[in-house]
């Protein structure tokens, strides 16, 4: 773990109070799909953990959405201001476990590690298919994204006004896609459902609210098969056989 300043490049609004933010720093990054950062904000006494999406030579892409003080703070930052950043924390995903092909299930903004989890896997010679849900048209990021990659996507939403009108397990079980192991980000409710519907093995990344974000306040600590465990430091992504739902 590092402390270091970093840069605003951009910061800029993406979907219905969301924001993505490029951050650069002198000096290599180093960091994995599923892992994050914590945020020092001026004025704010917590840090705000923000998964990474993307990873820059110098620097990384997160996506935020403005949902209190802090973060509607971090939405008024203009480039050329600098933030302070913990980094890397918490264990990752595991591209290496996916023979061939993986399925990327993401809930709202889950969406945005898995971009770089997909990015790791086309690198290994791996397939993806991305599907990604959320409640309404206007709420959509990242797909774009993920289509330039060449990963085909597959979008549900609640109300139905894009692609499949209900929930991201509707959605695959509609399209039916071949993998042969899965990764999920979002909402737990979502998750659970995810795992339940599928029988190939898969990995979550579990979102809490945190205190420290480095594993010594254990204040985001959740209940699995091999007892409690911190999200931020033996997280935030668990087998789905390791947590109890």
């Amino acid at each position: 773990m590092q402390k270091r300043i970093f840069n605003i490049e951009a910061n800029d609004p993406v979907a219905r109070d969301t924001f993505r933010i490029v951050l650069r720093t002198d000096g290599d990054v180093s960091v994995r799909s599923g892992q994050f950062v914590d945020i020092a904000l001026p004025g704010f006494y917590l840090r705000r953990p923000i998964s990474v999406s993307d990873r820059l030579p110098d620097g990384v892409v997160l996506y935020y959405k403005v949902v209190g003080e802090g973060t509607r703070a971090m939405a008024a930052m203009r480039p050329g201001a600098q933030l302070e950043l913990l980094l890397p924390l918490g264990s990752g995903f595991h591209p290496e476990r996916c023979r061939e092909a993986a399925l990327l299930v993401g809930g709202g903004l889950g969406a945005a590690p898995l971009y770089l989890l997909a990015k790791e896997l086309l690198a290994a010679g791996k397939a993806a298919t991305a599907v990604l849900g959320f409640n309404r048209a206007d709420e959509i990021c990242l797909t774009e994204e993920f289509r330039a990659l060449g990963v085909p996507v597959l979008i549900a939403t609640l109300d139905g006004s894009v692609g499949t009108k209900g929930f991201v397990t509707d959605a695959i079980a509609a399209a039916q896609p071949t993998f042969d192991r899965f990764y999920s980000c979002g909402p737990l409710p979502m998750m659970k459902a995810v795992c339940a519907a599928l029988d190939a093995p898969g990995e979550v990344s579990l979102e809490e609210r945190m205190g420290c974000g480095a594993g010594f306040c254990y204040g985001c600590s959740v209940q699995t098969r091999g007892g409690a465990r911190r999200v931020c430091a033996d997280g935030p992504v668990f087998d789905k056989e390791e947590v109890l739902w």
